[in-house]
């Protein structure tokens, strides 16, 4: 199969700049983040921007590899679409967790970003097999997200 470097750099593209964006408008409130009381097993703040930035490329590739899968329109077109929905909650738990300090309300809202990044890995995997594959970091990422979120809710 030959690959479509033009779709595969803007279906890369797309999340690195949703989680840009999300950086940027909580960059002020990453000092307040520090001076948090967290739980056991925080990593160093410095990793974050690196893991996301791996997880937002690899996410671009699953897609990529859904939507040039040849599979039917009808499948591509519901796993884009869930791909979609939990790219937006994504976005938004950084600004509730990060700006609004909402520390019990973001982790709820992870809660669903769980369940919708399972439903996509699902939905992937059987477009392509590897693309589901390849949304497994960020479903274990998200995992350890939560028990952060949850701790830090609990402590402060």
């Amino acid at each position: 199969m030959k690959i479509r470097w033009k779709l595969l750099i803007i279906c890369i593209a797309i999340p690195l700049i949703i989680g840009g964006i999300s950086a940027f408008a909580t960059m002020s409130s990453m000092e307040d983040f520090a001076a948090l009381e967290k739980p056991p097993l925080s990593p160093p703040g410095w990793l974050f921007p690196v893991v996301w930035s791996i997880l937002y490329t690899l996410m671009g590739i699953a897609s990529y590899l859904v939507i040039t899968s040849g599979e039917a329109q009808k499948h591509i077109n519901t796993a884009i679409t869930f791909y979609a929905v939990q790219l937006i909650f994504n976005f938004f738990w950084s600004f509730f967790f990060f700006n609004l300090k909402l520390y019990f309300f973001s982790f709820a809202w992870l809660i669903v970003l769980w369940l919708l990044i399972i439903a996509t890995l699902v939905l992937f995997s059987r477009v392509s097999k590897t693309a589901g594959y390849l949304l497994i970091p960020y479903l274990l990422w998200v995992s350890f997200a939560a028990y952060l979120n949850l701790g830090i809710a609990l402590l402060n």
